[in-house]
């Protein structure tokens, strides 16, 4: 029978998994799994204390914490009591929290660690409709907060709240609201998109058709579940029946795939672009010998790349040749992450073509995608069997697309939200009345139907010679240097386009070391003559893969590298624009000075 809801697709899908492992959480330095009748207890008696403490049909319940086991087991056992989850980034200011569980008008709210409730605690007179606060953590240290483990305890204790809940869940249809998801805010406020329990299973729907997975396969999630693109790969894990590992950090995540061995993992580009930066700067350290084996085997990778793309045989002398390569060079990057993965998935930011195709030469396929909060959060994919570098793959069984004649994409589809809470205006401006949203990117749409995006509408340059420019795609060429870790492309109504760059600290505090270079602060190498020589040729090496009017004449080196807590970021590490052009404000003026 088709699932109506997201709660009864888990409670169908626990009850046939029974005892076989749904979580795997590393605790104390250990794994330890919970199994899929365990974490269906979990779900049900936490839900059960939500109806003790009297959540109703519609209510609205946040979540403010890191992604973990829990995170899951709370944001199901809110939907199973028909309320609606609220997800906030826990790298959130202590404000931006309080605008998020006002505008939302939550009247309870999880958080997982002593910090997150003292940040609670802080802004909770500004949130009278708060009634509420549920601890992850063993023991809840305030008095106005009750632990999850009480929470669940009241449920187990509360008779009459085990009939209410299935009644709860049989009521939910594919109608009704499951979550508001609140945009990451770079262009102005944070916008809660609605998004019903039909769309998110629509998505799943869409997804189990394009991968190649079996039940008890293990998956790997790091990405903050507050964001949409972590959350489809929660659902996922669920929907199909697999085991989902929760890595401990970022930070933590190459021990961890080395540890859990995982099938397939959900990244933003920002992850694959540190893994290729670390890679080519290890080989081109190497000896000279080492140096060679790696760029020859680089090169075998790249033809049989090149073959597979086009979907022909791989000859037997090259297949000996590619299998000595995987020796020497390649079977070390496989064991380190993990030595079963099938493919990595990026979305929530473009993907340099480079790094696609670098990674497939190791015989790593990372699949790109499409989507926003606003489609939940699918519209194109990269399939294992169907890929083309450089695009985001074709649109998913079910959604239509098509470009304005600005080149805008437009989709349409049962995955679509329902728009943004509170804001008919907003929702009016890209949500059309005929179905189709408008993305607020821009592409084309080759004759096999691949989508490939040049940029976001709104941060497209326009040069003062009317050329149209695309910063991200100079960006993420400036990335791949070794040298650079971060870069914001410049230029609107200007003669000529500039950049702020960072540092990589590792790598360039190395390169300084190797000169003899005695200060390196990050402060020092960002003016340091022999630092910005460096920079400049490497830029030029970009520009020389640009045309005239897309190269960057002019560049800064600022000292702190971009991040959520100086605010250059977003939590799925985009830069935010605005923030890094006000930020760098006089520093980007002083690079047109001789213009003016």
């Amino acid at each position: 029978m088709e699932a109506q809801s997201i709660p009864q697709m888990f409670f169908t899908r626990a009850a046939a998994r029974g005892d076989q492992p749904a979580q795997r959480v590393k605790v104390n330095g250990a794994w330890r799994d919970t199994s899929w009748r365990e974490l269906h207890s979990a779900v049900r008696h936490t839900a059960q204390g939500l109806l003790d403490l009297g959540a109703q049909p519609g209510d609205h319940i946040a979540i403010l914490s890191d992604s973990r086991a829990e995170w899951v087991q709370c944001d199901l056992a809110i939907q199973a009591t028909g309320a609606i989850t609220i997800p906030i980034y826990p790298s959130l200011l202590a404000e931006q929290a309080a605008y998020i569980l006002q505008n939302s008008e939550a009247s309870l709210v999880f958080v997982d660690t002593p910090a997150q409730l003292a940040k609670i605690n802080r802004i909770r007179d500004q949130v009278p409709g708060l009634r509420h606060i549920v601890s992850m953590h063993a023991q809840a240290v305030d008095a106005d907060a009750l632990s999850l483990a009480a929470l669940a305890a009241r449920g187990v204790a509360s008779h009459r709240t085990a009939a209410l809940l299935d009644e709860r869940v049989a009521q939910l249809t594919r109608e009704d609201e499951a979550t508001y998801v609140y945009t990451s805010g770079t262009t102005g406020p944070p916008k809660g998109v609605v998004q019903t329990h039909g769309n998110h299973l629509a998505a799943l729907e869409m997804i189990q058709s394009a991968l190649d997975t079996t039940e008890g396969e293990v998956h790997l999630l790091f990405l903050p579940l507050a964001h949409s693109f972590a959350r489809l790969e929660s659902f996922t894990g669920l929907y199909l029946g697999l085991t989902t590992a929760f890595a401990e950090s970022i930070d933590a995540l190459p021990d961890n795939m080395q540890e859990v061995k995982p099938m397939f993992m959900f990244s933003v580009p920002r992850v694959y672009e540190k893994m290729y930066a670390r890679i080519t700067s290890m080989a081109a350290s190497g000896s000279g010998a080492k140096q060679a084996i790696f760029k020859w085997s680089l090169a075998v990778g790249r033809q049989v790349s090149a073959l597979q793309q086009r979907g022909q045989p791989i000859p037997s002398g090259l297949r000996i040749k590619h299998k000595i390569a995987n020796k020497l060079v390649f079977g070390k990057l496989h064991a380190r992450v993990g030595g079963r993965l099938r493919y990595f998935f990026s979305g929530g930011a473009p993907l340099a073509q480079e790094i696609a195709e670098f990674f497939h030469a190791a015989g790593i396929l990372i699949l790109e995608g499409y989507g926003l909060t606003e489609t939940c959060p699918i519209l194109t994919g990269n399939r294992p069997d169907s890929y083309k570098f450089g695009t985001v793959g074709r649109a998913f069984p079910g959604i239509e697309l098509r470009l304005a004649s600005d080149g805008e994409i437009l989709g349409r589809g049962p995955n679509i939200a329902k728009g943004y809470y509170k804001l008919p205006e907003d929702t009016a401006e890209v949500f059309g009345e005929d179905g189709w949203f408008a993305t607020g990117d821009i592409g084309d749409i080759d004759a096999d139907g691949f989508l490939r995006i040049t940029d976001r509408k709104k941060d497209l340059i326009v040069t003062a010679g009317g050329k149209n420019v695309a910063p991200q795609n100079i960006e993420n060429l400036l990335k791949t240097d070794r040298y650079i870790s971060q870069a914001m492309v410049h230029g609107d109504k200007r003669k000529y386009l500039t950049a702020i760059v960072t540092l990589d600290p590792d790598e360039i505090t190395a390169y300084a070391h190797a000169q003899g270079i005695e200060d390196t602060r990050m402060d020092a190498l960002a003016v340091n003559p022999a630092i910005v020589k460096l920079l400049d040729e490497r830029v030029t090496v970009v520009n020389q893969r640009l045309p005239s009017f897309e190269s960057i004449k002019k560049f800064v080196i600022v000292p702190e590298d971009f991040s959520q807590e100086g605010g250059e970021l977003t939590p799925t590490l985009k830069v935010k624009r605005k923030v890094v052009t006000e930020k760098y404000a006089t520093e980007l003026a002083q690079l047109y000075a001789e213009d003016e």
